[in-house]
C-alpha cells in the first residue's frame, strides 16, 4: 500500500508542477480563443467616427451602456453629461486594452482583476439597466442553449469567464508571457 501511495504522489507531484506552468498559459490561450474577439468587437462598436473617434464614444456606446436613460431623453444625446462620457470612455478603452494585456501576458494580474470588474459592471448593466430577461441560476440543470429562455443565462456563462480570469490573478501569466520576460530582465520575483 505504501508503494502505491508513493507512486501516486510521485506522479501527481509532477502533474502539479506541470500545472503550475500549463494552467496560466492555458487560461490566457482560452481567453484569447473565446473572449478576445468578443470584447474587441464590442469595444470597436463604441468608438466614435472621425479623427477624434478614440475620444468620443459613439451613440451606440451610450445606447449599450445607458439604454433606459437614452430612451428616457428621447435619444437626445445632447442631454448626456460628463459622467456619461467618462463612463463610456473608460468602458470602451477597458474593453480594448485589458484583453490585449491579458493575451500578451503584460501586467496580467492587474488586467485580469480589471476584467473581472468589467464583467461585473457589464453583467449589472445587462440585467438591471438593459433588462436582460434571463440572468439564469446555478444548479438549474440547464447547460445548453434553451430557445425558451433565449440562452443559458448570464450567470452560467460569465462565471466561467471570471474563473479563467481568477486563475490569472492567482497564478499570473505564466512562463510564456511579457510578465515573465520583465521578471527575467529586472530580476524581480514576480509582477
Amino acid at each position: 500500500m505504501h508503494a502505491a501511495i508513493s507512486l501516486h504522489n510521485a506522479i501527481f507531484d509532477r502533474v502539479e508542477r506541470l500545472g503550475d506552468w500549463l494552467l496560466p498559459v492555458s487560461a490566457r490561450f482560452l481567453f484569447a480563443a473565446v473572449l478576445l474577439g468578443y470584447f474587441w468587437k464590442s469595444a470597436l462598436t463604441k468608438f466614435g467616427d472621425g479623427v477624434f473617434g478614440f475620444l468620443l464614444p459613439s451613440d451606440g456606446a451610450y445606447i449599450q451602456i445607458f439604454p433606459k436613460y437614452i430612451e428616457s431623453v428621447g435619444y437626445d444625446f445632447d442631454q448626456l453629461t460628463l459622467y456619461h462620457w467618462a463612463f463610456a470612455f473608460a468602458g470602451m478603452w477597458a474593453e480594448l486594452l485589458l484583453p490585449l494585456l491579458i493575451v500578451l501576458g503584460l501586467f496580467t494580474r492587474l488586467a485580469a482583476l480589471g476584467m473581472i470588474g468589467f464583467i461585473a459592471v457589464q453583467s449589472f448593466t445587462d440585467v438591471y439597466i438593459a433588462g436582460h430577461s434571463h440572468w439564469g441560476q446555478w444548479f438549474d440543470n440547464i447547460a445548453e442553449y434553451d430557445p425558451a429562455i433565449k440562452g443559458i443565462g448570464l450567470a452560467d456563462i460569465r462565471i466561467f469567464w471570471v474563473f479563467i480570469l481568477a486563475i490569472l490573478v492567482a497564478k499570473g501569466a505564466g512562463a510564456l508571457s511579457a510578465d515573465a520576460l520583465l521578471r527575467r530582465l529586472t530580476g524581480q520575483a514576480s509582477i
